[in-house]
């Protein structure tokens, strides 16, 4: 955990009463010294995706708090952390009668038991604050998206976008899908009759301009069903702009807001706030094997996978090369493909040998996509908020492989071994299916932007209880009836009172 973590959480302490600085002599003679090392890199640097895979252009100042909260330079550097509140602080390589340590820097500090458990106690706060943030946004450029094979919903995007327009007060600048232009169910002409300004304040936007301009948008209004949610997040792929979205689809997770009520709805977000869920998403990267010069097929198939990731050539950098990442917000897949047999894919978890598995894919989900893919095949639901990795095998060829949830902290590692007998088929949230081949592995972790779903402002956590029950009537079921015990009689024949 960094310094300045532990100084917010500090602070929320004495802000409560229980300074760190208060300390009676006995609290600190009872002290505990608690060591914050630094985590290893749990990724291989050959599985980090370089820099120039991820481009970051350097971008205009946003009034959008999330694109400054979510957009944190790579070369950024932290300031010295304050001391105040903290009893003792010393570098853990330095205590007596322990050897000198020359590797990473570790930071110690003496916390007493009270202060360990409202430390523990702080850090779960600061989560739950985290999960639902408010903004209050100052909305001049808005992303309208849709679907366009559609008909209905792309006269209903025309609708949303005449009226955004008509705002002079506002004078919104409304973005919408290029292709959109050329459709008749759009019809531009009508959008712009009355007024020449809607001229300039009308834009298009194509996939290239999300990937290079993320930040340009304050808000992105989707019409359509979870599909389009997935669009929008497969559309941007670093920074997230705030997405409300409207149901209008088949069964609507991801879908908060009803269409009809558009016109009382927009206005209120805009000016009291909205309230957004950081939804996780996974970073996943197609990690390639490089072929060793002057080795033969013989040769190439001898090569093993685990020894490459968490063995003796873990630290050769040569063995891989990255092709491609994708930010995600459903699931990863790793399947048979066209095959008509079972797939064998090695799971690693950090530097971990997981197991084996042989079956007809692989499923990765995050708390979002439970509902999806995931639930299909098995796998468990899960809430949201829960910052975790769901693992789902595809009719898996063992009776005891079970569902699995994991940590998001960890990576990782979903390979085909090199003596497999045929290769895999992976895709991201069903898009960019790809053919992994024996050697070739997918590196899956925690991504560091997430998606920022907004939700009713009069509406938390029982809103995924709604949706499940609503969509897929979990739990539903008769209620049982009560037993109704038969009334006795005395001897004359009178009922008992």
């Amino acid at each position: 955990m960094s310094d300045w973590a532990l100084d917010a959480l500090a602070e929320r302490v004495r802000d409560r009463k229980q300074s760190f600085g208060d300390m009676s002599s006995d609290d600190g003679h009872e002290a505990l010294e608690v060591v914050f090392e630094d985590q290893p890199q749990a990724r291989r640097k050959s599985s980090i995706v370089k820099t120039n895979m991820r481009p970051s252009p350097k971008r205009n100042n946003t009034a959008c708090i999330v694109h400054l909260g979510l957009e944190g330079k790579d070369d950024e550097t932290m300031t010295e952390p304050s001391e105040e509140g903290v009893s003792m602080e010393k570098p853990a390589d330095k205590l007596t009668g322990s050897p000198p340590n020359h590797g990473e820097h570790t930071q110690s500090r003496l916390l007493t038991k009270k202060q360990l458990s409202d430390m523990a106690f702080g850090i779960r706060e600061l989560s739950k604050r985290l999960g639902r943030v408010k903004l209050m946004l100052k909305v001049k450029n808005i992303f309208v998206l849709t679907k366009l094979t559609d008909a209905t919903l792309c006269a209903k995007a025309a609708e949303l976008t005449k009226w955004l327009l008509d705002q002079k007060e506002a004078q919104y600048t409304v973005y919408v899908q290029d292709k959109l232009q050329d459709l008749k169910s759009f019809d531009v002409e009508s959008i712009l009759e009355g007024d020449e300004s809607k001229q300039s304040r009308l834009k298009y936007w194509d996939e290239a301009l999300c990937k290079r301009m993320p930040h340009k948008f304050d808000i992105v209004l989707a019409l359509g069903g979870d599909g389009t949610v997935l669009f929008a997040s497969l559309l941007f792929q670093r920074i997230v702009p705030p997405v409300l979205s409207f149901a209008m689809g088949s069964l609507g997770f991801l879908t908060k807001f009803d269409f009809a009520r558009y016109q009382a709805i927009l206005p209120r977000a805009f000016n009291d706030g909205i309230t957004v869920s950081l939804r996780l998403r996974f970073e996943g990267t197609i990690m390639r094997s490089i072929r060793r010069e002057g080795h033969s097929d013989e040769d190439h198939v001898q090569r093993r996978l685990d020894e490459e990731l968490v063995g003796a050539e873990a630290d050769d950098h040569h063995t891989h090369k990255p092709e491609s990442a994708y930010h995600i917000l459903n699931e990863i897949v790793l399947d048979r493909g066209p095959s008509g047999t079972m797939v064998a894919l090695d799971v690693y978890g950090d530097e971990e040998c997981f197991t084996t598995i042989a079956a007809d894919g692989l499923i990765v989900a995050t708390p979002t996509g439970s509902t999806a893919y995931n639930l299909a095949a098995g796998g468990s639901l899960c809430h949201p908020d829960n910052p975790v990795i769901l693992l789902t095998a595809i009719a898996a060829h063992t009776l005891n492989f079970r569902p699995i949830i994991l940590p998001d902290t960890m990576v990782l590692r979903i390979g085909v071994p090199y003596d497999a007998r045929s290769s895999a088929y992976t895709s991201f949230d069903g898009k960019y299916r790809t053919e992994l081949k024996p050697g070739d592995y997918v590196t899956i972790s925690a991504s560091r932007f997430p998606y920022p779903s907004v939700l009713p402002l009069n509406k938390r956590s029982e809103d995924w209880i709604e949706s499940i029950s609503r969509s897929l009537d979990w739990n539903s079921r008769a209620k049982q009836k009560p037993y109704t015990e038969e009334k006795k009689k005395d001897g004359e024949g009178k009922e008992e009172k």
